[in-house]
């Protein structure tokens, strides 16, 4: 028994010293490459000595690159850890933020806004848009968090919330109907994600709201570990089911619609990474997945925007596009797997 806790307490540190490394490649790859390439060794002289202020590779690098590539690594973490927590309230490894319609329900309020706000004024402030994706996914999760204390079956709860994104998307086309031609481009150029809208500014409010949702996990991670044996063995440890299941379900969300807000929705970062995290650790105890889970999301998404921005340059992917590109596959693979086990 302590054999197999030491092999799984190397295994976990050999994974997160990997993760890290390709953190540490990611921000490099992320500073120096794009339709102006950098030196690596001048972007580490930018960053460490403050080399050639105000020089064009020194606002490329602090103003643009540098609060991109973070946000897209703190983003990215969040939605992950994010999923993973949706995975353990549903017992589902699909279940997800993208699945369960939260971006569907971001989308009908930032749609109203860009339709009938927009339209109405001209203009407004982009804090506004913020706001209005954060209100409509955590409208979707306060009614699945409604639903949760109506029924106890995982499996319905989980068509209710898929069904409710369906609902949402309804009301989005019946919005585009009254749309002008811009309107629908600028909603469907947000629709698709994107961290091109990265700020220094915006990037201390992502961190302080994903860093006080990842403690709360951490804090949870106990009574997760508890759940994952099932309710009757949960309560038998002395957990309040029904406070447990929605703590669970508003730090999800809180994660989720942060992401939402701030760049958009993003797919199967949510499914596709709690997946290949505890793949690589070989284990689902909650305390050591959700740091893995936040890295391997923050590496899975910067080296995703990566793409996005350069693959074909100067023309720039949606950060949604190349993410289903590669996240789809491991789910698909996930599926076939769990098929050939239970057969």
């Amino acid at each position: 028994m302590n054999k197999a806790r030491v092999t799984s307490a190397i295994r976990f540190q050999v994974v997160i010293l990997g993760l890290l490394a390709l953190f540490a490649l990611g921000i490099v790859l992320n500073a120096n490459t794009g339709t102006v390439n950098i030196p690596a060794l001048k972007v580490f002289d930018i960053i460490f000595n403050g080399a050639d202020a105000g020089s064009m590779e020194s606002n490329i690098i602090w103003k643009i690159r540098l609060p991109r590539l973070l946000t897209a690594a703190v983003l990215g973490g969040a939605l992950s850890v994010s999923g993973f927590l949706l995975q353990t309230f549903f017992r589902n490894p699909i279940a997800g933020p993208f699945v369960l319609g939260i971006s569907s329900g971001a989308k009908m309020i930032v749609g109203f806004v860009i339709i009938f706000v927009v339209g109405a004024y001209g203009t407004i402030p982009p804090y506004l848009m913020v706001l209005a994706a954060f209100i409509g996914s955590m409208l979707i999760m306060g009614l699945v968090l409604f639903f949760s204390r109506h029924t106890k079956s995982m499996p319905m709860l989980l068509v209710i919330g898929i069904m409710v994104g369906y609902i949402c998307s309804a009301i989005t086309n019946f919005f585009i109907t009254f749309a002008k031609d811009q309107d629908i481009a600028n909603l469907t150029s947000w629709s698709m994600g994107s961290f091109s809208g990265a700020a220094w500014g915006n990037l201390g409010i992502i961190c302080a709201i994903v860093g006080l949702s990842l403690l709360l996990s951490l804090f949870l991670s106990k009574p997760m570990d508890a759940y994952r044996l099932g309710e009757g063995y949960a309560k038998s440890m002395g957990i309040n089911i029904r406070l447990f299941r929605a703590a669970l379900i508003v730090v999800s969300s809180v994660l989720s619609a942060c992401v939402t807000a701030f760049a958009g929705p993003i797919s199967f970062v949510g499914i596709a990474v709690p997946q290949i995290a505890k793949l690589l650790i070989k284990s689902g105890k909650p305390l050591v997945v959700i740091p893995a889970c936040f890295l391997c999301g923050a590496v899975f998404c910067m080296f995703c925007d990566l793409i996005a921005r350069t693959a074909f340059a100067p023309t720039e992917l949606a950060i949604g596009t190349v993410t289903s590109l590669f996240g789809a596959p491991v789910v698909i693979a996930m599926m076939i797997s769990r098929k050939r086990q239970r057969t």
